[in-house]
């Protein structure tokens, strides 16, 4: 049966950063809760889009041409192919992400934060 998913207690049981946990699933799209922290690494996917949508903290996402700081309750859509890196800002960023099911968080490159199989939230 369907669920409810109160965003606030979920990311309670996220001891990690850049570590997505899957929270739900929408046909091949899957919306997954990540918690940030620092900077991520510069990375691309071939064929996936990402939403990210800040629920608590404040992201910059740069690109090779600009950064864009999105704040609480604003999201960013990165088209595939598109070099990007997020970073949480003044500490802990919590970001809700939807994308396909077969997005790799690292995209094009393999580093200590790829995250290969994603661990499923209760």
């Amino acid at each position: 049966m369907p669920d409810k998913v109160n965003l606030a207690d979920a990311f309670t049981k996220i001891p990690d950063a850049w570590n997505p946990r899957v929270a739900g699933d929408i046909n091949d799209f899957q919306v997954k809760l990540v918690k940030l922290e620092g900077k991520f690494d510069w990375h691309h996917h071939h064929v996936e889009d990402e939403l990210f949508l800040v629920v608590a903290g404040r992201m910059k996402m740069a690109f090779r041409d600009r950064d864009v700081i999105v704040e609480p309750g604003e999201f960013i859509i990165v088209p595939h192919g598109t070099e990007h890196c997020p970073e949480a800002l003044d500490g802990e960023c919590q970001v809700l992400l939807l994308e396909p099911n077969s997005t790799l968080n690292t995209g094009n490159v393999e580093t200590e934060k790829t995250k290969k199989t994603l661990e499923r939230l209760d």
